[in-house]
């Protein structure tokens, strides 16, 4: 049963569209809870995408082996516009498919709010502003980005009703609105603006011909397009620090940086250069939040090597290992 300080046991809570519903959905988000919504492709499960923690109850509800980026969702195109920049293809996409099925990987603003977790460390975001009433209207109460994957268990089949949800996801998420079957039933198209040739990374509810009508351009296909590209953490060696990292570390060498978990320190531990603890109290939840923030300031402070100390192969100790040993891989 996953814990969180908005729901600390017992079955999810099911929720409807009205106004007290809604305001109980707010307040779980505010909170750093875990909200199932309807949106018109599939239901999402919505987490403040602003707080590290409460994404990384995402991945711990959905079993999710590896932490790949997420969509924020906003609740127009004015809003959304706000975390990225947008070259004349993206505005021009905004402007046409926005509120609706589609989602925009663009270079994040440096005013953005959204989390590295969020973001899985990229220097890019993924932003939709979806059409479906309730899921507008919560987003607007939230006032916040909300980062809403699939509100099913990583592997399984997209949910398109409250029940879809709750046969994953039952008590292991703070609530779920129920707002009926969604519409469209398959998730948002995904298109990479990011230099002069927009990328169709996914397919999904806006057709390819719309996209290349409303562009007057052709779409370039990414290698390998499909849901593995949403997801760059599929990459052997992808998000990589400079610094060599070396894995389960129990002991620190010389000039090393040391990159911790849970209260014991590693024989060695005197002779590193920089030390981080990810989670003194040994919290995997706590310490996904800090993850990819403390593997850029071990990286910023210009050490040749990182050790990691040992992580649990539990709960999001498989996402961090799996992050971690991607971090390692060899470079080509």
């Amino acid at each position: 049963m996953l814990k969180s300080p908005t729901h600390p046991s017992g079955p999810t809570r099911q929720l409807s569209t009205d106004q007290a519903s809604l305001s109980e959905a707010v307040a779980l988000l505010r909170a750093g809870g875990t909200v199932a919504f309807p949106t018109e492709t599939v239901y999402g499960l919505g987490a403040d995408a602003t707080s590290g923690e409460a994404v990384a109850r995402i991945y711990e509800a959905k079993r999710r082996p590896s932490f790949n980026p997420l969509i924020a969702h906003l609740p127009d195109a004015e809003a959304a516009m706000a975390h990225g920049r947008f070259n004349a293809a993206a505005r021009t996409l905004a402007q046409t498919f926005w509120p609706g099925p589609m989602t925009l990987v663009v270079p994040v603003s440096p005013e953005s709010t959204i989390c590295d977790l969020a973001r899985a460390g990229l220097a890019t975001v993924g932003l939709r502003a979806p059409s479906h009433p309730s899921a507008t209207a919560l987003l607007k109460a939230v006032g916040r980005p909300i980062v809403a994957p699939s509100a099913n268990l990583s592997g399984h089949v997209s949910a398109t009703s409250a029940q879809h949800v709750l046969a994953d996801l039952d008590g292991r998420i703070d609530a779920v609105i129920d707002g009926g079957v969604t519409t469209v039933g398959l998730e948002s198209t995904i298109i990479e603006c990011v230099d002069d040739q927009p990328r169709l990374l996914r397919a999904g509810g806006v057709p390819r011909d719309a996209v290349r009508t409303a562009l007057g351009m052709d779409l370039a296909v990414a290698e390998g397009a499909g849901e593995a590209v949403i997801a760059p953490g599929m990459l052997e060696s992808h998000y990589a620090p400079r610094a060599r990292v070396r894995l389960d570390a129990r002991q620190i060498d010389p000039g090393e940086a040391a990159l911790l978990f849970g209260p014991a320190a590693p024989a060695g531990i005197a002779q590193a250069s920089a030390v981080i603890n990810l989670s003194p109290a040994g919290d995997l939840i706590e310490a996904a939040a800090r993850l990819f923030a403390a593997l850029r300031e071990l990286d910023a402070a210009g050490t040749a090597t990182i050790a990691a100390a040992p992580i649990p192969k539990v709960g999001l100790g498989e996402a961090i290992r799996d992050r971690l040993r991607r971090a390692a891989a060899p470079r080509g």
